[in-house]
């Protein structure tokens, strides 16, 4: 379960971003993650409440933005976003190796006072 791990990381970093702020008190973390992240995020959250606990985001909400994939297709000139996870243009058919998103695992924002 590395999402245990990933959401440790996530927390110092909030932590530390949050009291360079000046802040006490971390209420909301904001994360995107992709689809094709290799985090499943409903253990993200479970990680969240067991990691939060003792420090300054203890009581926090976390809010998951779950990103599909999106992919282009050079030969229809248009992205679309697949059925699977098989990159193949909802259109033409054919498959695409450009992905544009669903890779990502970012925070975005934090709530602190």
């Amino acid at each position: 379960m590395h999402e245990l791990s990933l959401m440790q990381d996530t927390v110092v970093i909030a932590t530390r971003q949050a009291r360079e702020a000046g802040a006490r008190h971390i209420h909301r973390i904001m994360m995107r993650v992709g689809a094709l992240s290799g985090v499943v995020p409903e253990t993200l959250e479970f990680a969240f409440d067991i990691v939060a606990k003792g420090t300054m985001a203890e009581g926090a909400t976390l809010e998951i933005e779950r990103v599909p994939v999106r992919c282009y297709c050079a030969e229809c000139a248009r992205e679309f976003e697949p059925a699977d996870l098989v990159c193949e243009c909802t259109q033409c058919r054919r498959p695409s190796a450009d992905i544009r998103r669903g890779r990502e695992l970012q925070v975005t924002s934090l709530e602190v006072s």
